[in-house]
């Protein structure tokens, strides 16, 4: 079993294959969302928090390749394992072309699948991860203490933070320049898989921006990214 459950999107039709696969990978410990057709699998992928997407091509409404494209236009960049009966080596290299991590043909070998399902995820959390900010963190005349859950903040003011703001804070830090998604967040802070509301996240950039910005309006350090997630920046 894993030692925290990644999710999986199962895109594919065929209701047996899917549920061996449903079955075998919910077995290995992972949670598994499951997606029958093209346009169910991307409204999925707009709602909820990925680790992995296993992807058949030939599909209902949307074709598997299309829907990849489509991901990565988005810059979403989940890993992606296309699994297809399409064994051509054009086949292959189209899928990775348009943006699959890896390709694996039908019929296949469980044993195969679930090593390459584990290494993806593997080396998707691993580029996750960024470098620790550790216990304590100081930027413009502010300091957090992560542990302590407190902060004193650029005019000397004592500040008592919730374990959910030291997370979000810790987060969007050790993220800094990069944009963190809501679907992130929700994962990361709130532990489950839900599409997302706006202000619940908005009201914590709120408070740290009352908290460590000296012009809230105009803030410096943390940044509401339209339609998309939150950013620091020092």
């Amino acid at each position: 079993m894993k030692e925290t459950k990644a999710t999986i999107l199962l895109v594919e039709d065929e209701e047996n294959l899917h549920e061996a696969l449903k079955l075998n990978l919910e077995m290995e410990g992972y949670e598994v969302v499951s997606a029958f057709a093209g346009n169910e699998a991307l409204k999925k992928i707009g709602n909820e928090y990925l680790d992995l997407i296993i992807m058949d091509i030939m599909l209902p409404d949307i074709d598997g390749i299309s829907i990849t494209e489509t991901i990565r236009v988005n810059n979403n960049d989940v890993p992606i394992l296309i699994l297809s009966a399409k064994n051509s080596s054009y086949d292959r290299v189209l899928g990775l072309k348009k943006g699959a991590d890896d390709y694996l043909t039908k019929p296949f070998n469980l044993e195969e699948l679930l090593l390459r399902v584990d290494k993806l995820i593997d080396k998707s959390k691993k580029m996750q991860v960024k470098e620790s900010v550790g216990d304590a963190f100081e930027f413009g005349n502010n300091r957090i203490d992560f542990k302590a859950q407190t902060a004193s903040t650029w005019n000397g003011q004592q500040v008592e933070l919730s374990k959910k703001e030291a997370m979000l804070l810790k987060l969007l830090i050790e993220n800094k320049g990069d944009v963190v998604t809501r679907e992130k967040i929700l994962q990361m802070v709130w532990g489950y898989n839900v599409y997302p509301t706006t202000r619940t996240i908005d009201n914590f950039i709120l408070s740290f921006r009352k908290y460590f910005e000296e012009d809230s309006r105009s803030p410096k350090h943390f940044h509401s990214v339209r339609g998309v997630g939150y950013k620091y920046l020092d």
